[in-house]
């Protein structure tokens, strides 16, 4: 951890690369998931490429842990700042996506094999609905931004938690982020509680005083991305400083044991509620113990790994903010013609579908980036 700010950022450029990669391939795992029991061998596949991926968004927080704790600014300063970069490219693309997704649909293609898409939703008075709707949450069409929606509530609360670090004792991190752990095996035990007998109060089937007027249980604020900020922040302050032998020796058992868990519960989830997308996407919730296990072994490894400051390194990592913002329709087009032109076994076309979908979207933003105007829309 001796690194100096631009090998810092090196390693960062690096891993915001790998995040946003492995967004663009889960998103490419999609219409395969969605086939069920329509088509096994499709299934499986999306099954075992979207669990093997799960950690891409928690790395993106990672990423805001280490770049932004501690925060110097003041309040104001800081929640101007990232209102900029946040606000802008939200409206923007909120508006432009359900647009894209209107003409595709109605004028640029026969008909899309996309178990996800409902020609109903893509006529021109929905499309004009989803314009404006995107004020009270995101939608189909604009799937990624749910991101942008959680970005938001985290730099709120960043400046506050921030203060509270930087006088923190080590041992007191460690509590937060125990208790922190112990909230992603809640949705483990919400699931498990109605076999234990468990029925609910009221017909909520919320967890530790959660119900109908209240939603906030006893890990509620100690629960959610905001720990991943907080471990991130951690590690850069109490650096692990092992050693190559012992870091891969503890960093591919942890991410082989997330996986297994992430994919096979997957499956089986699949098996006891078939078709469910609510009880499937348990298993791959973001901030569950399996996913947290996956994060963490991918971070550490990253950040071991010696690499030099490159322009080119910076400028493809500069642009992935865009690329994730664009690249939903892009994995739409790339679904479309590969999987109705190529005959080729699924596990294939996932892979290929994500490459598609980022080299094209890679060259999109980065024409972006050469104008003034939509530059502020992508960075």
């Amino acid at each position: 951890m001796e690194k100096t700010q631009r090998e810092t950022i090196a390693w960062v450029d690096l891993l915001r690369i790998i995040a946003c990669f492995l967004v663009v391939l889960a998103h490419a795992c999609d219409p395969f998931v969605g086939k069920f029991d329509d088509n096994p061998s499709e299934f499986l596949s999306g099954a075992f490429f979207g669990s093997l991926v799960r950690a891409c968004v928690p790395l993106f927080v990672m990423i805001s842990g280490v770049l932004l704790l501690p925060i110097k600014a003041d309040m104001g300063t800081f929640y101007s700042k990232r209102a900029k970069r946040i606000l802008i490219p939200l409206a923007f693309w909120s508006m432009v996506l359900p647009v894209l997704y209107y003409l595709y649909i109605n004028f640029g293609i026969e008909g899309t094999l996309n178990p996800g898409i409902v020609i109903e939703n893509y006529t021109l008075e929905a499309t004009v609905t989803k314009m404006y709707t995107f004020l009270f949450n995101f939608n189909y069409d604009t799937t990624p931004l749910w991101y942008l929606y959680m970005l938001i509530g985290l730099y709120l609360i960043l400046p506050i938690i921030s203060a509270w670090l930087t006088q923190a004792s080590q041992k007191d991190i460690k509590r937060f982020l125990y208790i922190w752990i112990i909230s992603t095996i809640v949705p483990y035990i919400q699931m498990a509680a109605p076999s234990l007998g468990y029925t609910g109060n009221y017909g909520s089937m919320g967890l530790f005083g959660e119900c109908y007027w209240n939603g906030f249980g006893i890990f509620y604020y100690f629960s959610g991305f905001l720990g991943f900020a907080v471990l991130a922040y951690y590690l850069k302050r109490f650096p692990l400083n092992w050693s190559w032998k012992r870091t891969i020796s503890i960093t591919i058992p942890l991410f082989l044991v997330g996986y297994a868990i992430t994919s096979l519960g997957f499956i089986l989830t699949q098996k006891y509620f078939p078709g469910s997308y609510e009880n499937l996407e348990v298993v791959w919730y973001f901030y569950g113990i399996n996913v947290l296990m996956m994060t963490v072994a991918v971070f550490i490894t990253v950040e071991k790994i010696n690499i030099s400051p490159s322009p080119m390194l910076s400028k493809v990592a500069g642009l992935t903010f865009g690329v994730y913002l664009c690249h939903f329709i892009i994995v739409q087009f790339g679904y479309d013609l590969v999987y109705s032109n190529l005959n080729l076994p699924a596990y294939i076309q996932i892979p290929l579908i994500a490459i598609i979908a980022f080299t094209i979207s890679l060259f999109i933003i980065w024409l972006m980036s050469l104008n003034k105007f939509t530059r502020k829309v992508i960075q």
